[in-house]
């Protein structure tokens, strides 16, 4: 009786969602879901009845809810009400953690980026990594969520992780202490005041980084700013909103910016820029990475498609798709994937990345083989400085900003545009 009873509270459920959403079945689609929610219903009893412990029909049903969703792509995943509630939080732009980005790709934890200025970046945690293990727990068949809650913890609590790093032959394994991760979105500052080279960084797009970078461009424009770097290595993304509205600030009107496929009509979609507000016209470069995600790589695929920007730096991540929350009646939620991302040019972002424009490798190191000991080197020696030391500042280097810098001051002295012809101050 009881299997009965539930059998008929399942189809019921599912019958008032149905009709609830205005989605009509043809009749051997019907019978077809009809027959595996009765293979549910009965799995559901038979674990209910005789497995050895007692659990809940809340869990089961949420560990069903967690299977089926982990089951379709690394992005679509259920979250508890508590895990719904801390996903909100993290749009705010502080949270508790490590201060790193992670994504499931080809079934293994993947670092999309370690956050600027916190724990997991102090700790050398780099894009790409792998995470094999946390806290001595082997990460494989672990969900995103699971990953994320074992990651996260109180400020100065500690957290092991062992990482599988690309070039490096043996698992590497790291301690991190937690903090309190506080994102400032936009930080900016003049490069060079006599060339007029000014530089703006995201490192997140949240609720007001388009806001935010208007305000620092027209700081240095009005410092004299006359070519911008926007930085965008290590960003993993963010509200695609801001995506849109910061790649509009330097277009001008009628430009496609970002479109998306999907399954519904309400999932292709196509923004578009405005004139209005479109900011001056000045030389710029976008430096992307291995760690530059999402949200990113729409800025970066939309000025590069247009000729806006001259991209610089490593091919991207290639995170482009589109999820959507739906929140249950009992405040847990699915994030389910629902459209991918297309450039301007047509160009899938999932999976791709985008080349940028000139590669130039982010671990680049220009070293002579054998260095020459010159007068002045000696010197130093006798004064306690050492060679190694030297070679160690050498290497932390930004080899990728001192390129995009040295690119805008040619562009600069020579006046020309993307195609060769000379481009005036006031154009955008």
């Amino acid at each position: 009786m009881r299997r009965r009873v539930f059998m008929g509270f399942a189809v019921l459920c599912f019958l008032v969602c149905v009709s609830g959403s205005g989605i009509c079945k043809p009749d051997k689609e019907k019978e077809s879901l009809y027959k595996y929610l009765k293979t549910f219903s009965e799995a559901l009893h038979y674990i209910e009845k005789n497995y050895v412990k007692d659990v809940s029909y809340k869990k089961l049903i949420y560990d069903a809810i967690k299977g089926m969703t982990s089951s379709l792509d690394p992005h679509s995943v259920f979250l508890t009400p508590d895990m719904y509630k801390e996903m909100e939080i993290e749009s705010t732009g502080e949270f508790g953690g490590v201060g790193m980005v992670v994504t499931m790709k080809d079934g293994v934890l993947t670092v999309v980026s370690p956050i600027e200025d916190t724990p997991a970046w102090r700790a050398g945690v780099k894009a790409g990594d792998k995470i094999i293990k946390i806290n001595g727990v082997s990460t494989k068949g672990m969900t995103l969520m699971e990953a994320v809650k074992r990651l996260r913890g109180p400020k100065g609590t500690k957290v092991t992780i062992t990482i599988v790093r690309e070039g490096v032959s043996k698992p590497i394994t790291i301690t991190i202490v937690r903090d309190i991760i506080k994102i400032k979105s936009v930080t900016y500052k003049m490069l060079d005041n006599a060339t007029g080279i000014g530089y703006i960084k995201i490192k997140q797009f949240q609720e007001r980084t388009d806001k935010e970078v208007r305000k620092a461009f027209m700081s240095l424009y009005r410092q004299g700013m006359k070519a911008l770097i926007l930085d965008l290595r290590n960003n993993p993304g963010g509200l695609l909103q801001q995506a849109v509205r910061v790649s509009d600030e330097f277009l001008k009107g009628g430009k496609l910016i970002v479109y998306t496929k999907g399954k519904g009509s309400t999932e292709n979609l196509k923004f578009y820029s405005h004139d209005e507000g479109t900011l001056p016209y000045v030389p710029m470069v976008i430096l992307v990475n291995a760690g530059s995600a999402s949200a990113s790589e729409i800025v970066t695929g939309a000025l590069k498609a247009h000729k806006r920007a001259v991209v610089i730096g490593d091919r991207t991540f290639g995170k482009g798709s589109v999820q959507t929350i739906f929140t249950l009646s009992d405040g847990s939620a699915i994030k389910l994937t629902t459209a991918y991302y297309y450039t301007p040019d047509h160009i899938c972002i999932e999976g791709k990345g985008i080349t940028p424009d000139i590669l130039v490798p982010e671990n680049l190191v220009v070293k002579q083989a054998h260095p020459v000991i010159r007068e002045k080197q000696l010197v130093e020696m006798k004064e306690g400085k050492k060679l190694e030391e030297k070679e160690k500042k050498e290497e932390k280097r930004d080899y990728q900003l001192e390129f995009a810098e040295d690119f805008l001051k040619l562009w600069l002295r020579m006046g020309m545009g993307f195609n060769g012809t000379a481009k005036s101050a006031s154009a955008h």
